[in-house]
């Protein structure tokens, strides 16, 4: 389901009947020639007043139920729209690809405007803000179902030479560095934390090295193209097995989990940002 899709026919259809309302309809109904009503409990003393030239005020027509709650439901979800499509959208986390650094059930907060502003379901981009740094933790839409939003890390930059083999990875034929921080803070023995660097910026990883996992020879990314990786390194569906991003797919930066739910209570403590 399109949630973009369906939002943008809400606003639109709501914001269409409030407008013919305001415009036609309205006034079609003040034009209605309206029974007027006694004081009484019959009536008679209308009919009498009627009779004797007296002005009787008509009652005013009703306003049908759908203008009303178009009238009341089109600010709202115009707010919401712009809102979602501008400045931030929620998700939740599906899988663990992204272990440690995001867990299942986290939900996050991804800044719509990092990257530029984009129409709500076309992904057209308006105004050019900035481009994906390497290292951001990106939002975007798949390149093989684009109605599928996927949240993995910036590794390659257009014309980035990448490599991956042995567990190490390789940017411009430099392996990236990383060490070891805790081989036994995880949920199998076979897994190891590592922290690994990207430019300044440094990040958690996972490896499985009883698992010789993907090897990837080198491969340029092409220019308007980004290469996104997991941080769980042996257990991603990324760019080394489909592909590259295309720029048109970029959704936006993730910065911050906002709350944490996975199927117990929610959890709602203090917001963390994302590395």
């Amino acid at each position: 389901m399109d949630f973009s899709l369906l939002l943008v026919v809400a606003v639109a259809v709501t914001g269409l009947i409030w407008l013919l309302d305001s415009v036609w309809w309205s006034k079609r109904r003040q034009q209605r020639p309206m029974l007027a009503t006694g004081d009484g409990p019959t009536g008679h003393e209308s009919d009498h007043r009627e009779s004797a030239g007296v002005a009787v005020p008509a009652t005013s027509a009703k306003e049908p139920w759908l203008v009303d709650y178009a009238r009341s439901f089109f600010p709202v979800l115009l707010v919401v729209l712009v809102l979602r499509s501008f400045v931030v959208e929620p998700f939740q986390i599906p899988s663990g690809s992204m272990r440690p650094t995001l867990e299942i059930g986290d939900f996050i907060l991804v800044n719509k405007f990092t990257y530029g502003l984009r129409l709500p379901v076309t992904n057209t981009e308006l105004v050019d803000l900035g481009e994906p740094e390497r290292g951001d933790v990106m939002v975007f839409r798949f390149p093989q179902d684009p109605s599928v939003n996927f949240i993995k890390r910036v590794i390659g930059l257009p014309g980035d030479r990448i490599r991956y083999e042995g567990k190490q990875l390789y940017i411009n034929g430099e392996p990236v560095a990383k060490q070891l921080v805790d081989g036994s803070d995880t949920d199998q023995l076979e897994e190891v934390l590592l922290e690994e660097s990207l430019g300044d910026a440094t990040h958690a990883i996972y490896n499985n090295f009883r698992d010789p996992g993907p090897q990837m020879r080198e491969l340029r990314v092409p220019e308007g193209h980004y290469f996104m990786m997991g941080d769980n390194r042996d257990h991603s569906n990324d760019s080394r097995y489909w592909g590259f991003v295309p720029e048109e797919n970029i959704v936006g930066e993730a910065f911050a989990v906002w709350m944490h739910w996975n199927g117990g209570l929610p959890s709602f403590g203090e917001v963390r940002l994302i590395d």
